[in-house]
């Protein structure tokens, strides 16, 4: 049972024993007068004791000093002296009788006769039954007013209660609106303040989530190194653009770090993220005047940035204060080359694949132009055909010059009985003597089918160098691509030429890289064992990276493996890396192949290595790279 219904049933509870209460007060009055008005009729009927007439007579006699409800006078021996006056059944609509059980009856005899009456109660009870209406009708009216009191009570409750759930309910709604504590007084302040504070509580947690969740989020999609957005952005951004029905148009701009390989190799990875991040500030410093806010990293040395609203022309200012920006860079840290640009335009609805590589041709075109170069292209037709043949007519022009310059950089023996040596970096640089990004003229070179042209310069560079200058002593690395080394052609044209410098192909270890080799077995058998018919010996570069990596050991045999450099880095807090080193090294040593480790950049890198027992070790903690001889 409800509040509502208990309180009900006491506050009739109540008034009903008030009222049985005052009933029985006047109920003992009643009955005390009753007796009273019976003492009286008694003495008085006394008078009459010798009474010898007629019933009616006495009747008349009586009658003027009492009320009678019933009188019967019976004369023993005369009827005809007998008289019967009303009745000994009340009324029905005596109410004052059935509420009072009162009875005022008597029976008198005399000599002669019998007289028997009941007086009327109407003189006794009027005064009380009026007493005991008021009474009643005060008590109702009070418990009819109280009940109304209650019930409106009752439902301004309810109101309230129907707010605070409804309050409670918009919560998960996160609709955070203030609370009227009007409706909340008395009792039911604490729930109001309960629901303030939970309201409060909640929003400051939920706040504190979002914060933690924007955290997270910026975590998971800003760069680390360069503060841009990621590529999972980038690609975000992309889908919106081709399915945007929004009328949109401006420029993409693609920033190529094209020296990010030849630094990291140089200068060693630290160097690599202070050269991405101070790129990455060119970039921004470029395009703040614009209201950019957002700039994506697409890859390791790719930054994007969408400028919308403007055109090609417009946007060539910013390419101008880019390229300041880094020719400044460029010249505070001695640089020949920081990164090259590509603009292209961009509508809502474009193909991303198609925007892509737009953008990518442009940025090639850029490539061939010199350091820090930009260029705008508009669309792939005529433009796309052109970047094309510039890049060949640049690697067949730097081919023809035999435009290579070459850096050198050590490996440090982990024992005086291992025989290594150095390995040779070259750099490409075109007709105005500006160098070119060594990565991309090799991919480019490979592209374009150049890139056995492009080797066997390099084989003929290094052989002239090594013989032009007797003071450089101990054995080269050369590399070279694996995409010329598996065509037979270019094997026998490279075993003719070092047959012919026996002198020089004793002290010649080709570098390839592991995956380009793993595509063909057999050919990349019959090239190793080509160059050991003529002195010269094999290293496998990136080694690792492959899940063939042990069939490739049993089946090519190289001289050397080089493995890659994310097994070195951290070494000593990553017990996988340690097992797969320790295990390639016995492997290695059970074939007679030596094991070399690349990426050596601190010194305990340095001393875990030397631990497991590799037999060389290369890195810019080791060495730093060097120019071996000036431009020809």
């Amino acid at each position: 049972m409800g509040l509502s219904k208990s309180f009900q049933l006491v506050l009739f509870i109540v008034f009903g024993l008030l009222i049985f209460r005052i009933w029985s007060v006047e109920n003992n009055e009643v009955q005390e007068q009753g007796e009273i008005a019976r003492a009286q009729y008694l003495q008085y009927v006394q008078t009459y004791r010798t009474w010898d007439g007629d019933g009616e007579a006495l009747y008349q006699q009586m009658s003027a000093k009492f009320t009678f409800q019933f009188f019967q006078f019976i004369h023993n021996t005369d009827s005809n002296l007998n008289f019967t006056h009303g009745s000994l059944q009340r009324p029905s609509d005596d109410f004052a009788s059935q509420i009072f059980n009162i009875e005022l009856g008597h029976i008198q005899s005399f000599p002669q006769a019998r007289l028997q009456v009941r007086l009327d109660t109407s003189s006794v009870l009027s005064s009380n039954i009026a007493d005991l209406k008021e009474t009643a009708t005060l008590l109702i009216g009070a418990y009819i007013v109280l009940m109304l009191l209650f019930a409106a009570l009752v439902q301004l409750h309810r109101k309230r209660i129907r707010y605070a759930a409804e309050y409670v309910t918009h919560i998960p709604d996160l609709s955070f609106l203030a609370l009227e504590r009007s409706r909340f007084p008395g009792v039911l302040r604490p729930l109001g303040n309960a629901l303030e504070t939970c309201r409060g509580q909640l929003k400051l947690s939920l706040d504190h989530v979002r914060k933690e969740n924007e955290l997270l989020t910026k975590a998971a999609y800003q760069d680390p190194v360069s503060g841009f957005s990621t590529r999972q952005r980038f690609t975000q951004f992309l889908e919106d653009l081709s399915q945007s029905n929004k009328q949109q148009y401006g420029v993409l701009i693609m920033v190529k770090a094209a020296e990010l390989a030849s630094i990291n190799q140089l200068h060693g990875r630290a160097a690599g993220d202070d050269y991405l991040a101070k790129l990455a500030n060119c970039i921004r410093k470029a395009v703040s005047s614009l209201g950019v806010n957002e700039c994506f990293r697409v890859s390791s040395g790719d930054f994007a940035v969408f400028i919308d609203g403007i055109t090609l022309k417009e946007g060539e200012k910013c390419l101008e204060q880019l390229k300041r920006h880094l020719d400044e860079y460029a010249q505070s840290t001695r640089s020949d080359s920081i990164a090259h640009a590509g603009m292209v335009p961009y509508k809502e609805g474009c193909e991303p694949l198609a925007l892509m590589a737009l953008a990518d041709t442009a940025v090639s075109i850029a490539q061939t132009l010199g350091p820090n170069r930009y260029y705008q292209l508009e669309k792939l037709s005529g433009d796309e055909q052109f970047g094309d043949d510039h890049w060949k007519l640049t690697i067949d022009d730097l081919i023809n010059r035999r435009s290579i310059n070459f850096y050198q950089q050590p490996i440090q023996p982990c024992n005086n009985q291992t025989d290594v040596y150095r390995e040779l970096l070259a750099r490409f640089y075109n007709a105005e003597g500006k160098y070119l990004p060594t990565t991309t003229v090799i991919a480019m070179a490979e592209r374009y089918g150049l890139n056995i042209e492009l080797d066997k310069m390099i084989v003929i560079q290094t052989i002239k160098v090594l013989s032009e200058n007797p003071s450089i002593i101990g054995n080269m690395g050369v590399n070279i691509s694996a995409l010329s080394a598996l065509q037979d052609g270019f094997t026998t044209w490279l075993k003719d030429l070092l047959t012919k410098h026996r002198h020089v192909a004793s002290r010649l270890i080709f570098e390839l890289n592991e995956s380009g080799m793993q595509a063909n077995l057999i050919s990349s058998r019959q090239f190793v064992s080509e160059m050991h018919k003529v002195g010269a010996k094999v290293a496998i570069e990136r080694f690792g990276l492959g899940f063939t990596s042990f069939k490739f050991f049993r089946e090519v045999r190289p001289d050397f493996i080089k493995l890659d450099s994310s097994y070195s880095d951290n070494i000593e807090q990553d017990n996988n890396n340690k097992f797969f080193v320790r295990m390639m090294v016995d492997i290695a040593k059970r074939i007679s192949i030596r094991v070399i480790a690349t990426g050596v950049e601190k010194q305990d890198e340095k001393l875990t290595l030397e631990k497991l027992l590799v037999d060389g070790l290369q890195g810019y903690y080791i060495a730093k790279p060097e120019v071996l001889v000036k431009k020809q």
